[in-house]
């Protein structure tokens, strides 16, 4: 083993092959190699020096990580999470051998679906006509505009919007849910009513797509719909941190 920092890219079972003729982040791209620990392997490469989050870097893992799942589970890692050395990642894959086992097993033949839910900003005239209160406080503040008037019609506005998105998003976790085996809750995005992670089978992949995208086009007039994916499965693997284990030293920011 090398004392030489290495970038981890996910975690996978070993002896699964690596896909071939595929290199990972930096500049040029580093090849990568597995890194065996027991019934577990790691993926990695050398890390670059002055690694940052561009373009070309962050597809580079994620398309690793999606190329890796054709073959097998694997667990992935956020994009720059880099180890002092090689004996490091050894170490923490024997001490959580278990835990990554069951992981994989849970995660074999699935991928990431991301559901974000947004109001319609658009449909203000319909909101204005079909809401009797912000009718009302709309007829208000023309006969009487001013600044009480403005803030009351702007947060009944925004109110109601976030409202009508709620049920739609409502609607959509409702008929997605049963196409999916989990479901994960995103962290919170400004402006958004719903941010939720589905895990799909690879071969439910494209009705949960299809079905995901009806449901968007029959509440455009309220919601604002957006499906992501097929991602890695980051939404579903364990958290470190919550068995008192540090996670790896996140070498990158945005550039």
């Amino acid at each position: 083993m090398t004392d030489a920092t290495v970038y981890v890219y996910g975690v996978i079972r070993a002896g699964q092959e690596l896909p071939a003729g595929r290199s990972g982040v930096g500049s040029p791209p580093a090849p990568l190699r597995p890194l065996p620990a027991g019934r577990l392997s790691a993926v990695v490469s050398s890390a670059p020096a002055g690694l940052r989050a561009r373009r070309r870097d962050l597809m580079a893992h994620q398309e690793t990580l999606l190329a890796l799942a054709e073959d097998g589970p694997v667990l992935p890692m956020r994009f720059g999470m880099v180890s002092p050395d090689e004996e490091t990642v050894v170490r923490r894959l024997s001490e959580e051998e278990e835990q990554h086992l069951e992981a994989l097993e849970r995660l074999d033949g699935q991928l990431e679906m991301n559901l974000k839910v947004f109001p319609a900003e658009d449909s203000l005239a319909d909101l204005v006509r079909e809401d009797p209160q912000i009718r009302l406080l709309h007829e208000a503040s023309r006969r009487r505009p001013g600044y009480e008037a403005s803030l009351r019609l702007g947060e009944a506005i925004a109110t109601g919007l976030h409202r009508r998105a709620a049920v739609a998003a409502a609607e959509a976790v409702r008929r997605l849910t049963p196409r999916s085996t989990a479901t994960a809750a995103g962290p919170e995005v400004t402006g958004c009513v719903l941010n939720t992670s589905f895990l799909v089978p690879r071969d439910a992949v494209a009705g949960f797509r299809a079905d995901a995208e009806r449901c968007a086009g029959e509440h455009g007039a309220h919601a604002e719909m957006r499906i992501t994916g097929p991602l890695p499965c980051f939404s579903f693997v364990p958290d470190p941190s919550r068995n008192g284990q540090p996670p790896l030293r996140a070498a990158a920011g945005p550039s």
